[in-house]
């Protein structure tokens, strides 16, 4: 056959570029997984009525403290990531033997952050993107892993609150929890202020690294309203999702590079631009230093006992896990590491959470005596 044959060419010509096209696309790749499409696994993994009646009383008491119908002390504690579930479900049982006798007092949360962490310098990994093995990372199965550690949780009683990093299945993790969080260096992503406008549950902004409010104002702003973009629905197809706004949006109070933002002078200040915020212990107003959560608590107890304060801080955000510190992940796997101890920000212990959680419970305690006083003229 000729080689100036026009039906030759043209095959030659399309396999050049379907060659030509698979190296284009797979330069940078080292391995594609697909996902279980969100529904499969709310299939596979279904809330009982019982837990699906928690998460929604739950919702329901978040939303009366942020509007001022509930005056107790939303506190969300736990540890900064997960990555070892059998660790968070320990953790999980120790919360809930000291949550239920307080909750008339502090209104409490086990704050899970379940995807992977960007700061610097760490290279921290949670759940979704620690490898569970040496072997090349198993997308459907992490994922997997994470919604069943999110379930076992959730039908233990837990009341949970979720990071959003990754801005992709909306529709799944608002399942399970209570509450969330968008972390310092998403807030001024648009994509995650179209994430949060979709999400049934309370949302918290963190102000950004430089310690900026603004930013975290403007997030909110932005998730009030409806928004129309691309994501993955729950078939895990590609979707044009359009929503209604989140009414239940928020910011946190984390500090920055600036300094620590959570002294009484920077909540009056956020208290002229909002009803009320939350508060941050580790990360900028911690200078990163897991101790000193228990400076920034008292501090903050404090301000809940002061009339000038008292009413402008609606919750309480701590880094606490079994065993207090960080490590990092070693070359030899999963099993050599600290059972119960961050593999991101470091955190302070449960001997230590215990002792600051009461604290914020008297502050609670001396809130409500300056309410009460006040209501009696």
């Amino acid at each position: 056959m000729s080689s100036n044959n026009p039906r030759m060419q043209e095959i030659c010509v399309q396999k050049i570029c379907q060659n030509s096209s698979i190296a284009l696309f797979r330069i940078r790749l080292h391995l594609l997984g697909l996902l279980y499409p969100p529904q499969i696994l709310q299939e596979d993994l279904p809330l009982t009525l019982l837990a699906a009646h928690t998460v929604l009383q739950g919702r329901l008491e978040v939303e009366n403290v942020l509007k001022g119908d509930d005056d107790r002390l939303l506190v969300v504690v736990g540890p900064c990531s997960v990555h070892n579930p059998e660790a968070a479900l320990d953790y999980a049982k120790l919360f809930e033997g000291v949550r239920g006798h307080r909750e008339k007092m502090s209104f409490s949360s086990l704050c899970v952050f379940t995807l992977k962490n960007p700061a610097p310098p760490l290279d921290g990994r949670a759940l979704l993107m620690t490898p569970t093995s040496m072997e090349p990372f198993k997308s459907t199965r992490v994922c997997a892993s994470h919604a069943h550690c999110c379930l076992k949780l959730r039908n233990s009683g837990c009341l949970l609150a979720a990071s959003s990093l990754i801005p992709l299945h909306p529709s799944i993790r608002p399942i399970w929890c209570r509450g969330g969080a968008i972390g310092a260096r998403t807030t001024e992503s648009q994509v995650h202020r179209e994430l949060t406008s979709a999400l049934s549950m309370p949302t918290g902004f963190k102000n950004s690294t430089d310690g900026s409010v603004g930013i975290a104002i403007d997030a909110c702003r932005a998730a009030r309203t409806g928004h129309v973009f691309l994501s993955v629905g729950k078939e895990g197809l590609s979707s044009i999702i359009e929503t209604e706004g989140n009414p239940y949006v928020h910011i946190i109070m984390r500090g920055g590079s600036s300094g620590p933002n959570y002294a009484a002078e920077y909540v009056r200040d956020a208290g002229k631009k909002l009803k009320s915020a939350g508060i941050d212990c580790s990360h900028g107003n911690s200078s990163k230093q897991h101790e000193k959560q228990k400076e920034v608590a008292e501090d903050i107890a404090q301000q809940l006992e002061s009339q000038d304060t008292s009413s402008l801080i609606m919750g309480v955000m701590l880094e606490s896990n079994l065993v207090e510190g960080r490590q990092d992940i070693p070359s030899t796997g999963l099993a050599s590491m600290r059972y119960g101890q961050s593999v991101t920000d470091a955190c302070i212990s449960w001997e230590t959470t215990i002792p600051v959680l009461e604290r914020l419970r008297a502050g609670v305690k001396g809130r409500r005596a300056l309410a009460k006083q006040a209501a009696l003229g």
